[in-house]
């Protein structure tokens, strides 16, 4: 079965960096686009980007440009996502996404504080 793993979230101070990585099993990884998700605490859960199966094409939600990047190293069926420069307001919990199955994983915190 689909299996998707985040990791790498955790408590960083404002301005500050962290990269998530999302683990997937259980499918062809290479074959399919992958997405990361957030939802904040009292709000919907928001699509913050996706990325082409190749890797090649990415496309971000206008809070995410221009901080955020999201790659991908197929050989390890892996899924990153870079946050740089961030904001309280990206505090959230981030979920790795295969909209094409409808699988999403566990979620991993993030939390942006000083």
């Amino acid at each position: 079965q689909v299996q998707l793993v985040e990791s790498g979230g955790g408590l960083v101070q404002p301005g500050g960096s962290l990269k998530l990585s999302c683990a997937a099993s259980g499918f062809t990884f290479s074959s399919r686009a992958m997405s990361w998700y957030r939802q904040a605490p009292g709000k919907e859960r928001e699509l913050v980007g996706s990325i082409s199966s190749s890797g090649a094409t990415g496309n971000y939600a206008d809070s995410a440009k221009g901080r955020f990047t999201i790659s991908r190293d197929n050989a390890k069926n892996t899924v990153y996502l870079q946050m740089n420069t961030l904001k309280v307001e990206d505090t959230a919990v981030y979920y790795c996404v295969v909209r094409s199955l409808g699988s999403w994983g566990q979620g991993t915190q993030v939390t942006v504080s000083s």
